[in-house]
């Protein structure tokens, strides 16, 4: 019986050990517990100065207000932070607000976040949002966007373009470096600069001031023309020069007259050619097929100038006798004068070339030479008179369109 009752422990003993090893459970809890703070605390003493962080899971967010503010806070963090209150429930005008003097607005590029003052960087949506990285613009301004394209169509010639966007014909010849009139093809894209002038693109050597000397323009109108806003040019800018020129189109070396005397009965052979007795042929005909007036009879212009391209045909206004055929120093170049009969005579002047020769014989529509700028000409172009009366000679010239 003894040795029994020493084999099952009592009913107080029982209670007496679970009671220690409750306590025993609860001292290695706690000593865990108290142990994981202090390390955690350990970490964050020895890490503030690194300013980490983490997270715990997606939580949620305040709505962000128009204009960038906070909705649904008032007070700050740091008020929590100092034991103070920081109410995520109760707006402060929707935006994020505390004790320092931010009110969440972007001021300027900038908005005061409302936490001690402090101000980031703009510049702002007009919604609130930040935007960052600005981008920079780099790009020069320069004359290229005032250039206009025009596509050849079939019976266009440059004088006729040139007129309908109101350039000269060789604004648009060095435009586009054309060699020869050939050069103008149907479905061809040219380059029709703003005003009259030359197109270039600066060099590394290019100042404003050496390109308008170069060019003998003014600095001031070159800025005007280009629309540019700075006057220090870089490298690979396109600016039109305006009342700039560059190379003349090359006059072809005239052919040799030919002089085809006509034999008169009373003559008795060659001689001096006659011209008609008299006229009957009616109103004169055009002289330039395609060809535009670019400029009237009026005082001291006493005849019409017909632009046209350079080589363009140049016919006889009415058939007669050609009078003389070649180069002279009057102003006009390479010249046929042709008289009609009834004392009218007609000239054609600044040619690049002539086909006929003194004494021939020609009808109207007959080719009598090609439009040049030989002479006192500043562009191609056929300087056409009509005289009543022996020409320099006693003559009268009058307004051909009276004729024509």
């Amino acid at each position: 019986m003894v040795a029994a009752r020493g084999a099952r422990p009592s009913h107080d003993r029982l209670v007496s050990f679970t009671a220690v090893g409750l306590v025993a459970l609860a001292l290695i809890v706690s000593n865990l517990g108290s142990g994981g703070a202090n390390a955690a605390l350990g970490a964050d003493s020895a890490n503030a100065a690194a300013a980490i962080g983490n997270t715990n899971g997606a939580g949620s967010a305040p709505r962000i207000a128009v204009e960038g503010g906070v909705a649904g806070i008032t007070g700050t963090p740091q008020d929590a932070i100092d034991g103070g209150s920081f109410n995520s429930t109760t707006a402060n005008g929707g935006r994020l607000g505390g004790p320092g003097t931010g009110t969440g607005q972007p001021t300027g590029n900038t908005l005061d976040s409302g936490i001690g003052g402090a101000l980031i960087d703009g510049p702002f949506s007009p919604d609130g949002t930040l935007l960052k990285p600005v981008s920079v613009d780099t790009s020069v301004a320069d004359g290229s966007q005032l250039l206009r394209s025009y596509r050849v169509r079939s019976g266009d010639t440059l004088t006729g373009i040139a007129s309908k966007f109101h350039v000269s014909m060789m604004t648009i010849w060095w435009a586009n470096q054309l060699k020869n009139k050939a050069d103008l093809k149907i479905g061809q894209i040219l380059t029709i600069p703003p005003v009259n002038g030359v197109v270039i693109t600066v060099t590394t050597t290019d100042t404003l001031e050496s390109v308008a000397a170069r060019y003998h323009s003014d600095p001031a109108d070159i800025i005007a023309v280009n629309q540019l806003t700075d006057s220090v040019l870089v490298v690979g800018q396109t600016l039109t020069i305006p009342g700039a020129r560059s190379r003349e189109i090359v006059t072809p070396k005239a052919p040799k007259p030919v002089t085809r005397p006509t034999s008169h009965p009373s003559s008795g052979g060659g001689g001096t050619p006659r011209p008609p007795a008299s006229y009957g042929g009616g109103r004169l005909s055009w002289p330039v097929p395609g060809g535009y007036i670019s400029q009237y009879f009026h005082y001291g212009h006493w005849a019409i100038d017909i632009a046209a391209d350079p080589g363009t045909r140049v016919l006889a206004a009415a058939g007669g006798t050609v009078i003389f055929a070649g180069w002279k120093n009057n102003g006009g170049g390479y010249q046929v004068w042709i008289a009609h009969g009834s004392n009218l005579f007609t000239t054609y002047n600044h040619m690049m070339s002539i086909s006929v020769g003194t004494g021939q014989q020609v009808g109207r529509g007959q080719q009598v030479g090609r439009v040049g700028m030989t002479g006192n000409a500043s562009g191609p172009h056929l300087h056409f008179e009509v005289w009543i009366g022996p020409i320099w000679n006693g003559g009268t010239r009058v307004n051909p369109l009276a004729y024509l």
